[in-house]
């Protein structure tokens, strides 16, 4: 059994490491942040304590401490699901999912004791999520983020089977501006402008998803990084009549 110091010094350095990885998500104005990764810090560490050291006379022989500690786990699992949102094709919140299992993990590590691999993983997870994360926006997604403009009719279920284009394509959405171009109207249909920001994946082909666009109905003007690319067949017969 250990001493009421050390159970504080333990939940104690649970709240600081906890705060430390949930303050950095907090500072981004994602949903699980300082208080929650605090909460969860604490509460892995305390489970582990109880599995650790509280179970004594009858009941010392019942309890099988790894299942305990491997019930986190499972339960983390659960909360980090929450932080995971889809928005036009668009996931996000897995990074904040990942950094409360990993919390978690380190909430274990200090209830059982193991000071320094608590420590390090909080260092390299700060390294990770700070460094790491800069150097992904301002080297990887600078060639990775590609704008596409499109020129569609107001067709209903022509922006789903879009969407789903760039489902199949492994292309994530990260912003989406809807536009009326000016008095717009071949045969009767409306047509609206469609600016989207695309995040690529490294090896894409652009021709790809043009071939798919392409054979839209609807789709009358597609423009690639500002150059215009591609005019539905369609729509050209359309014009010319």
């Amino acid at each position: 059994m250990i001493g009421y110091w050390e159970i504080m010094l333990r939940l104690g350095l649970a709240v600081v490491f906890g705060g430390a990885v949930g303050y950095e998500r907090e500072s981004q104005n994602l949903p699980a942040g300082f208080r929650t990764h605090i909460l969860v810090c604490v509460g892995a560490t305390l489970i582990m304590l109880v599995s650790a050291y509280g179970f004594s006379g009858p009941l010392a022989g019942t309890a099988d401490h790894s299942r305990i500690a491997a019930a986190v786990v499972t339960g983390i699992g659960f909360l980090g699901a929450g932080t995971i949102l889809r928005q036009q094709g668009n996931i996000r919140g897995l990074t904040t999912a990942a950094s409360i299992w990993v919390v978690s993990g380190i909430g274990l590590a200090i209830g059982i004791g193991f000071y320094f691999p608590a420590l390090l993983t909080t260092g390299l997870v700060l390294l990770s999520l700070l460094v790491l994360g800069r150097l992904d926006r301002t080297l990887i997604s600078s060639y990775r983020t590609k704008w596409l403009t499109m020129r569609v009719s107001d067709r209903v279920g022509l922006m789903k089977e879009i969407v789903g284009i760039f489902s199949d394509l492994k292309l994530n959405i990260r912003k989406i501006e809807f536009s009326e171009p000016s008095s717009l109207v071949i045969r009767g249909d409306k047509y609206l402008e469609i600016e989207i920001m695309l995040v690529t994946p490294l090896n894409f082909d652009q021709n790809k998803l043009f071939q798919r666009l392409a054979f839209l109905e609807g789709v009358e003007q597609v423009s690639w990084q500002g150059e215009r690319v591609l005019v539905d067949l369609y729509s050209r017969s359309v014009s010319s009549d």
